[in-house]
């Protein structure tokens, strides 16, 4: 276990992505967080990087059909193969499965994080060559929450299952957990220690980039203006009209609280007519990792390296340290570190210098 805390400045008036997520009243902070989905500076190029090839392909999901938002089991999926690919027809390689956070998909990832410069850039100094790979996960609520659910769609399962066995079958791969890896940031950190913990049997180490939505959170203030706007959706299309953080909360009641008998939207939301709903909240609590990360704790004991980081501007700075404080005490190995910056701003420099990097010294090549 290494921490490192780096000109750490301390937690600023900021609202949690995770509470923005999960807060039923009308979110005053999720401009602050929307805005936070922009463009960020990319690394310098790094001299003598080789190009990588990226390739647009899409992935069928047997988990996700049938979904009841219609949400396409066509899922954009984007392969990154490294420089070398092309020229040793006989090489196989580890692979990096990457997801995106809230709000954006997989092509508005690819390009808040620099792919494939940030690849190269990594390959170029130093890091193992291996294949990585960024499914898009978006959903009609802007985010699937990398969950199972009737009303999205499991996306847990494309994720864990359906997408590793095509890519698998597809690509050149090492198909064994050793040499699989999977990084998330924001919604998809959460996706990562979600399925993570879930899917030890599939993966072999753990990056974990300002994981949301860890803790449980309660309902909330009832909010009138929140609540008219809903009473007026009568269909999946109105809920494109709706406020940024009440399009967060449905999100994630589609993931964590689904209601097949309770068309349009096919969810229950924690607060119904101004009245907490306990039984609803329950569901939502039952998926926050810090809530059932002690049931997986031989799940996690069989990761070769598992990390975090966060930076020391980001409102989900306390919540990453509670899950590294969990993961410790039980002995689990992992690393933990504070990074100067916010929510987006060092994510293109992280993953070039630090979560490429630490696959490759953890994900067994060939």
């Amino acid at each position: 276990m290494t921490i490192r805390h780096t000109n750490s400045l301390g937690a600023r008036a900021f609202r949690s992505f995770a509470g923005a997520l999960t807060a039923v009243a009308l979110v005053a902070a999720a401009p602050a967080v929307a805005v936070a989905q922009v463009k960020t500076p990319a690394p310098p190029p790094v001299a003598g990087a080789k190009p990588a090839v990226v390739q647009r392909i899409k992935v069928h999901s047997t988990a996700v059909e049938g979904n009841l938002e219609g949400e396409s089991a066509d899922r954009d999926v984007f392969v990154v193969l490294p420089p070398s690919y092309a020229a040793n027809p006989k090489r196989r390689y580890p692979v990096v499965y990457a997801l995106h956070g809230y709000f954006i998909g997989a092509e508005q990832w690819i390009g808040e994080i620099h792919v494939p410069q940030t690849i190269e850039g990594a390959f170029a100094k130093g890091a193992q060559e291996m294949i990585v790979v960024l499914p898009d996960s978006k959903t009609i609520h802007n985010g699937s929450m990398y969950s199972s659910s009737r009303t999205t769609g499991d996306f847990e399962t494309f994720i864990a299952k359906d997408l590793v066995a095509y890519i698998d079958k597809h690509y050149r791969t090492l198909p064994v957990r050793e040499s699989r890896g999977l990084v998330g940031h924001s919604m998809g950190g959460y996706g990562a220690s979600r399925i993570g913990m879930r899917h030890a049997d599939v993966f072999g180490a753990l990056y974990m980039m300002s994981p949301c939505c860890l803790s449980p959170r309660d309902a909330g203030p009832s909010n009138a203006e929140a609540a008219e706007a809903l009473a007026q959706v009568k269909t999946l299309e109105d809920t494109k009209k709706l406020p940024w953080g009440l399009r967060a909360q449905l999100a994630t009641a589609a993931a964590w609280s689904p209601n097949p008998t309770k068309p349009p939207l096919f969810l229950d939301l924690p607060v119904e007519n101004g009245v907490a709903r306990p039984d609803v909240l329950a569901k939502w609590a039952a998926n926050a990792p810090l809530a059932f990360v002690d049931q997986y704790v031989s799940a996690l004991s069989r990761y070769k390296a598992i990390a975090i980081d966060v930076g020391d501007r980001d409102g989900l700075k306390e919540d990453a340290g509670k899950l590294h404080a969990a993961l410790d005490r039980y002995g689990i190995r992992n690393s933990f570190e504070i990074y100067p910056g916010d929510h987006t701003s060092g994510v293109p420099f992280r993953l070039q210098d630090h979560v490429l990097p630490f696959f490759s010294q953890n994900l067994k090549g060939q």
